[in-house]
């Protein structure tokens, strides 16, 4: 599978043949510590000095490689499919073979980093459910109104619990019903195991 870059990202790249080879190594080095422990302004500006271009320009290049890593990690892709990505650039051999470098080193670090900041989202743990139905009221005495209460259990990590509670009318959940198989349906063809199997 091929990395498919953007245009923006392609120009933000095409500032690294203007540096020297060892500065790009440094610059995929600072792209994976920002990564770990975020951005730091004051970085650029020491590298922008030293280089002599402006501070957006290498901005825009190390933010340039950090996408191209973390898009080459999260996608898993081969040496030779990154290679091939690379080829794209119009760089030099001894230029994508650096970056090469960059992405088989630090390919499980980025994997581990973003896995640690993806969001830890609620788990399903229990569901308590109520229909009511109001017959009548003064007003009006002949008056069906359904209403469906459900109390979702939800679990957070490993101790937190949370509930939820949500009121609806019987036609609503079933729409949402015929919505989420429809969801789940669509979750069995092969363009989705695909995507599925990539994000693994």
């Amino acid at each position: 599978m091929l990395l498919v870059l953007s245009e923006e990202y392609k120009e933000h790249l095409a500032f690294l043949p203007q540096v020297d080879p060892a500065v790009v190594f440094e610059f995929g080095r600072i792209a994976v510590e920002f990564l770990k422990r975020g951005i730091n302004s004051k970085v650029y500006d020491g590298a922008a000095r030293k280089l002599g271009f402006p501070i957006t320009t290498v901005q825009h290049g190390v933010e340039g490689l950090m996408f191209l890593l973390t898009e080459s990690s999260k996608l898993m892709i081969t040496d030779i499919d990154f290679k091939d990505s690379v080829m794209v650039l119009g760089f030099s051999t001894e230029l994508n073979e650096i970056l090469l470098q960059l992405y088989v080193e630090n390919q499980t670090t980025i994997r581990s980093t973003l896995t640690q900041l993806a969001p830890s989202l609620p788990s399903y743990h229990n569901l308590e459910w109520r229909l009511d139905v109001q017959l009548g009221s003064r007003s009006m005495r002949h008056q069906v109104v359904p209403v469906v209460t459900m109390l979702f259990n939800l679990t957070m990590g490993t101790s937190e619990n949370r509930r939820c509670c949500l009121q609806t009318n019987p036609s609503t959940l079933l729409h949402l019903i015929a919505v989420l198989e429809a969801a789940l349906a669509s979750m069995k063809n092969n363009h989705a195991r695909r995507i599925l199997r990539n994000i693994k």
